[in-house]
């Protein structure tokens, strides 16, 4: 089950010891919407492995601008706190979890 971002507990999501995914979102985004169901299935079957979050750009102005966020759907990959990846549009499931895999 993918975690909420907000900016009350974006420090303790990212200070996980294990691999972070942020899925920077918004409602009206449809390829956005494309995506979500993908994003979905991972933290599912990552429970336990890593931590996937997902952060609506809409409520999340702040986080956006700390993280460079222009184009939606990005997702950004953390490792120790630090941000090691990003993609910006659609992406396969198969990018997703090579990037989750190399981070584990």
């Amino acid at each position: 089950m993918e975690k909420v971002i907000t900016a009350n507990n974006i420090e303790e999501i990212l200070a996980s010891d294990k691999p972070v995914l942020v899925d920077f979102w918004a409602v009206w985004c449809g390829p956005c919407r494309v995506l979500g169901p993908t994003v979905d299935e991972i933290a599912s079957e990552y429970e336990g492995r890593a931590i996937v979050a997902k952060c609506n750009v809409d409520d999340c102005e702040d986080i956006c601008d700390r993280f460079g966020i222009r184009n939606i759907p990005t997702l950004i990959y953390f490792k120790n706190g630090e941000a090691v990846a990003r993609t910006s549009g659609l992406v396969s499931r198969a990018d997703i979890e090579a990037k989750l895999n190399e981070l584990l």
